[in-house]
C-alpha cells in the first residue's frame, strides 16, 4: 500500500497481516475514491472511524487536509496508523483513540466536528446503518460534511428507509465484491442531481 499524491506521495504504509480485523482498500478502489473526493478535502477535518492501517486519513492528509482523527477499536491497529503516520511525515497533522466507534460518537458529542467521515467497517460487522446513524444524532458533522462508506453489500442502510431518507447519495460504484457510497445529508444538498456511478 501507498499513499498515491500529495505530500507523502509514494510513501508506502504497513498493514496488519489478515483481513479480519484491517482489511485494507484495494489500490484502484482508493484511487477512485480519491478522484471523486479530490476538492472536498484541502482544508477539512476528517475522521477515519475504522481506522485500519490509517491509509484513508493519510491520503486525505498528504493531499491538504487540515486534520485527521483515527479511531479503532484495536490497540494494534492504532499502533500501526501511528507508526504510518510517523513514516509518511504526516503525524503533526493526526489523533489517534484506541475506541469502540460507539463510544467514541458518544463521548465526542458537542467536542469534534468533522467535514469528511471514511467509515469502513470490517464487512462482517455491517455497522454502517448504526455508524451513520449515530454520527448524524451525536452532531459530529459539520454543514456539508461528506461521507465516504465502504461495504460488502450494496444496499448500506439495510432496508432502514427513515436513515436513508437522512442522505443524498453523491456518487456510487462497485468493484467486484466492493461498494462505495459517497454521501451527504439531504439537509445538506440542495436540489441536486439523482444519484451518479464512480467513473
Amino acid at each position: 500500500m501507498r499513499i498515491i499524491t500529495g505530500t507523502a506521495r509514494g510513501r508506502r504504509i504497513e498493514t496488519l497481516p489478515g483481513d479480519d480485523v484491517t482489511r485494507p482498500t484495494a489500490e484502484r478502489v482508493k484511487e477512485a475514491v480519491f478522484s471523486a473526493i479530490q476538492f472536498d478535502i484541502e482544508g477539512r477535518a476528517v475522521l477515519d472511524l475504522f481506522g485500519g492501517s490509517g491509509q484513508l486519513g493519510l491520503e486525505a492528509l498528504s493531499r491538504g487536509a487540515a486534520r485527521a482523527m483515527f479511531v479503532d477499536a484495536s490497540a494494534d491497529a492504532v499502533a500501526l496508523i501511528r507508526r504510518n503516520a510517523e513514516k509518511t511525515g504526516l503525524a503533526e497533522n493526526a489523533r489517534y483513540l484506541i475506541s469502540d466507534y460507539r463510544n467514541y460518537i458518544r463521548k465526542a458529542r458537542g467536542r469534534d466536528r468533522f467535514d469528511l467521515i471514511f467509515l469502513d467497517p470490517p464487512y462482517a460487522m455491517h455497522a454502517l446503518p448504526d455508524a451513520l446513524d449515530r454520527l448524524l444524532r451525536g452532531g459530529l458533522c459539520n454543514p456539508g460534511c461528506i461521507f465516504v462508506c465502504e461495504s460488502g453489500e450494496p444496499d448500506i442502510f439495510t432496508g432502514q428507509e427513515e436513515l436513508a431518507a437522512a442522505f443524498h447519495i453523491r456518487k456510487y460504484a462497485r468493484y467486484t465484491h466492493t461498494y462505495i457510497h459517497i454521501l451527504t445529508r439531504k439537509e445538506d444538498s440542495g436540489d441536486e442531481s439523482d444519484d451518479q456511478r464512480l467513473l
